[in-house]
């Protein structure tokens, strides 16, 4: 990737860089922070069968942290539109198997990237059913099976209620909230970010005011022996968790438009090429002292 140095004409087509930091770390939160967690929170305890499965969930969110250090870093080296497309072309080169690389990564994200929002758009439509039980009224149902080689018969069920068109009207929303310049993008995250949070808060309070010592702290027996049962509710504890918290890496497919993006690299850089000066400096403090010493011993 060809960063133009300062002084340098830029003649390619540029994006506006309307996403300060505030806005960019807003726009990853509410990213990260979604439907998710109100849904599978019962999955979580469900893989580990008791209170312990909170380990899966504290485990998932530091491997999160992690990811998203890299993440950070890879953000600030290339500070491009694009993301994993973009770095797995540099990685493994743009005119060699990188093409290949990043292709790939964009045939998979044109399944998944749908599938992730279909999921978050039904969890809502699950989630709003609890307010209006109307909303799971089935109208119609069908149910199918598909014969796929080497997997077996896949059974296939579709299911039409209220719900469905509540589901199908986030998707729609969210599109149209998203098609306008990024400067609104910028205003309207830094504005979900506040319902978001004021969400979070809302929900520890009523966690703390209706907390349940007996119910929160029922393990059940070698509830954290280390078997081969116990890491597999791990896995699958961290596995949801990880779903969960997802999003983090979001705003480095907007490298393009955000407000000085290599900031942190510059910094970094610099340190480097101090350190670097510093070490340089002392080797040759050191070489002129060697020289000295070689002189008065003739």
């Amino acid at each position: 990737m060809t960063i133009p140095r300062a002084g340098e004409p830029d003649t390619e087509p540029q994006l506006v860089r309307g996403l300060g930091l505030g806005s960019a770390t807003a726009l990853n939160m509410i990213d990260m922070i979604g439907v998710g967690p109100f849904i599978t929170i019962p999955l979580i305890v469900t893989a580990m069968g008791g209170p312990q499965a909170m380990l899966g969930w504290v485990l998932g969110a530091v491997l999160a942290i992690c990811d998203g250090l890299v993440w950070a870093e890879l953000g600030a080296a290339m500070p491009g539109s694009g993301g994993s497309y973009q770095y797995l072309k540099e990685i493994y080169g743009p005119q060699k198997l990188g093409r290949l690389v990043s292709f790939l990564f964009i045939w998979q994200l044109s399944f998944s990237a749908p599938l992730s929002i279909a999921s978050g758009a039904i969890g809502l439509s699950q989630y709003a059913a609890f307010f209006w039980p109307g909303l799971e009224r089935v109208w119609s149902t069908r149910t199918g099976s598909v014969n796929v080689p080497l997997i077996g018969t896949l059974q296939l069920t579709w299911v039409a209620m209220p719900a469905t068109l509540v589901a199908i009207g986030v998707c729609a929303l969210t599109a149209f909230l998203l098609y306008r310049r990024i400067t609104a993008i910028s205003r309207l995250s830094t504005l979900l970010w506040a319902g978001v949070m004021g969400t979070i808060g809302w929900i520890i309070f009523a966690g703390l005011t209706h907390f349940n010592a007996h119910r929160a702290f029922d393990l059940p027996p070698h509830a954290f022996s280390l078997s081969g049962g116990f890491f597999r509710g791990l896995g699958g504890a961290m596995l949801i968790a990880a779903y969960d918290i997802g999003g983090y890496y979001n705003v480095c497919f907007l490298g393009d438009e955000v407000k000085e993006p290599t900031k942190k690299d510059v910094y970094k850089r610099q340190r480097q090429d101090a350190e670097f000066r510093r070490i340089v400096q002392q080797a040759d403090d050191c070489q002129k002292k060697f020289a000295a010493a070689q002189g008065m011993s003739k």
